[in-house]
């Protein structure tokens, strides 16, 4: 036997005999209490921080003033015509209405390009990612509705923010469509050159609502 071959088998016996002391538990036994989520003293306040951070524009509204604060969203961006999906409350659509060209109910996919800004509802709020999900139900639209126009104004209720992505995930339907949206479109070249607006809104405004 040559010196290769009689190392080949020390090494070999070795491991036969590790698996032969080994206790293997049955695949239905291993403990699968994972953490769905973390403790966090306040997952608004969070979510509104991680949000801002991503240079996004945040405030917390009362439903009340919730209407008034997303024509005031839109207004401050100079944007002169909206649109939003087919179930928004009925009093966002006045409040646009009032100032601005407004499309209730999804344009054209042709005529997206001559809508400035859109206000939608989202699905989910992450608090430790600042991250806003939709999964285009009817009160968010179809992707390109929040991806073509330049501007987004996104509703989010305390209700909808969690803490993490497991606690978000729980809550979404793995059967829809699901975007998520971290900050306004910005990507940037080799020379770290930051570009807004290639992928997507170049402006986000979070209005975080009080339920």
């Amino acid at each position: 036997m040559t010196v290769p071959s009689e190392a080949r088998a020390a090494v070999l016996g070795r491991v036969r005999s590790a698996l032969q002391r080994t206790t293997r538990l049955p695949a239905a036994d291993i403990p699968r209490d994972y953490a769905r989520s973390r403790p966090s003293p306040d997952v608004v306040e969070l979510f509104c921080a991680r949000v801002a951070d991503y240079r996004a524009t945040v405030q917390r509204v009362t439903g009340a003033d919730l209407p008034a604060a997303i024509a005031e969203s839109v207004r401050a961006t100079g944007a002169r015509s909206t649109a939003t999906p087919g179930e928004v409350p009925q009093e966002w659509c006045q409040a646009l209405q009032a100032e601005f060209a407004h499309v209730a109910g999804e344009p054209e996919a042709a005529d997206l390009d001559r809508i400035d800004a859109v206000a939608t509802a989202a699905a989910v709020g992450i608090a430790t990612t600042g991250t806003i999900v939709l999964d285009h139900g009817a009160d968010q639209g179809r992707r390109a509705l929040t991806l073509v126009p330049d501007v987004h104004v996104c509703v989010v209720r305390e209700a909808q923010i969690v803490d993490d992505v497991p606690a978000a995930l729980a809550r979404l339907d793995p059967a829809r469509p699901t975007t998520f949206i971290s900050g306004p479109s910005a990507t940037s070249d080799i020379e770290l050159k930051r570009v807004e607006g290639v992928h997507g809104p170049r402006t986000l405004h979070v209005l975080v609502a009080a339920d």
